[in-house]
């Protein structure tokens, strides 16, 4: 890789989007097995000699001159422990709920533009010995693909090992470059950018085009953003406070959840994780009196990448499908059936979209673009229209078998994404082994009592298991798949 790079307009998106009440870091959570190794020295050595296999990690932000172009990315020649690394005591009886609230306030200050944006705290003093590492990552360094494959990197364990074109990077760093530079090089990428102009409209075109021939022929709806979403306690301007909260549920219920309802063709595993979350909604929304108007819409974000070979270790390759959470059908099947057809119908025009959005936001004016994002958030926009959905729900794989992290057991791993102006809860899923970890992030302004929300995923799933399908035959099917899986 380059010691200087040019941003691309999606990535730098991520960084013009955030506020004072928006913060753009995603988090990532290890909880490590009690060991000797766990001390903060410990983890600043080891982590910093690592730095080489996290190029995002070595990579400043430098801004173009009067906002010219995206900024560039620059390779630090050193990092400074001191404004990255971090150490806290759980505190309190340092149970799962109180690391839950620390992390609530990790996440609720943004990160320091000056150096590289990452951070990584250690929190000690859980009653059973573990010790959590939560990472705080800029989104515009790297999507949930990207932080899967830098998680591989640092992992003990043979089958994870990249290829080494992609394990490291060589080069030393470099000086940040003059201004006069920047500015050269801006205005020469500039000239080119707009040679690409004519082939992008007309590639937006053709794929607007199958999109609309695609949509004159569906079987079902698949929700507007704005127009179909309701108005929910939590959908509304942002402040900087957030919370979080943590459910684990058994990969091999959620799989028999699927096998429980094998009449709904093309029945996916993330189906199943979008109905346990539209049961554990419903049930939320409920014990809160709120009736929307109609379900509740989910952002899903999407991997224009995930099937590739090679894995990729910075940037966004990512767009978002919107579906509903059908959470105005009572009967359990039908709203799983509801869920599922419209996301499949969601997924194709996603792919038949490509990567129109990002394309077109290389050409995103800087300044205008986060002048105009700053002013919406001052002046609480998100009160005066429905949010462009509900909630954010992601599911991102996570390693399936007992690893080390820097010689330390993996325990545990959570991860979740930002929240975004009128969208006050994100609820983001990494498999680990043998569950799926669920993480919810919430303004607490908006959405106060996240933990509550959380204690509601186990029924919501029992629901989906207590279905007339649920037959010997089903519960075979499961079996069959679990197997195939290890």
């Amino acid at each position: 890789m380059a010691s200087i790079t040019r941003m691309s307009g999606f990535d730098a998106g991520f960084l013009y989007m955030e506020t004072p009440s928006m913060h753009m870091h995603t988090l990532k959570i290890a909880v490590l097995e009690p060991s000797t190794d766990n001390t903060f020295d410990t983890l600043v050595e080891k982590m910093t000699e690592r730095l080489r296999l996290l190029p995002p990690m070595r990579r400043r932000v430098v801004p173009v001159p009067f906002a010219l172009h995206h900024p560039v990315l620059v390779t630090q020649r050193r990092i400074d422990p001191e404004r990255h690394f971090f150490r806290h005591d759980v505190g309190g009886a340092g149970t799962m709920r109180d690391l839950e609230q620390l992390i609530g306030r990790i996440c609720s200050t943004p990160l320091d533009r000056s150096v590289p944006l990452w951070e990584l705290h250690l929190c000690e003093g859980l009653a059973d010995g573990k010790v959590a590492i939560v990472g705080k990552i800029h989104h515009a360094l790297a999507d949930g693909l990207a932080a899967n494959a830098m998680l591989a990197n640092v992992m003990d364990v043979s089958s994870t090992d990249l290829r080494a074109s992609v394990r490291g990077e060589d080069h030393d760093g470099v000086d940040d470059p003059s201004d006069s530079l920047l500015v050269r090089h801006a205005l020469r990428d500039g000239a080119r950018q707009l040679l690409d102009l004519p082939g992008l409209l007309a590639t937006t075109a053709r794929r607007l085009r199958a999109v609309l021939r695609y949509r004159r022929g569906m079987d079902a709806r698949v929700p507007m953003p704005v127009r179909d979403a309701p108005r929910t306690s939590f959908n509304g301007p942002l402040t900087p406070r957030r919370t979080f909260a943590t459910v684990t549920l058994p990969l091999a219920d959620l799989k028999r959840a699927r096998a429980a309802h094998a009449d709904i063709a093309g029945l996916t595993l993330n189906d199943i994780v979008l109905g346990v979350t539209s049961g554990a909604l419903r049930r939320w929304l409920e014990e809160h009196d709120e009736h929307p108007r109609g379900s509740l819409l989910a952002g899903v974000p999407v991997g224009l990448d995930a099937n590739d070979i090679e894995p990729r270790l910075m940037g966004n390759n990512v767009s978002n499908l919107f579906t509903t959470l059908a959470t105005d059908v009572d009967d359990t099947g039908a709203r799983l059936r509801a869920i599922s057809t419209t996301t499949r119908h969601a997924k194709a025009i996603n792919e038949r979209l490509g990567s129109s959005l990002m394309d077109w936001s290389q050409f995103a004016p800087p300044a205008p673009f986060a002048a105009a994002v700053r002013a919406y958030s001052r002046l609480r926009g998100a009160r005066f229209h429905p949010a462009a959905f509900n909630a954010i729900v992601s599911n991102v794989p996570g390693p399936r078998e007992r690893v080390k992290i820097a010689g330390a057991q993996l325990a545990d791993v959570f991860s979740v994404g930002p929240l975004t102006e009128g969208i006050g809860l994100n609820m983001t899923v990494w498999s680990y082994m043998d569950r799926m970890n669920f993480s919810l992030l919430a303004c607490p302004d908006l959405l106060p009592d996240v933990e509550r929300l959380a204690a509601h995923f186990p029924a919501a799933l029992a629901e989906l298991l207590d279905h007339p399908d649920d037959s010997a035959e089903a519960r075979a099917e499961s079996a069959a798949d679990d197997q195939e899986s290890a």
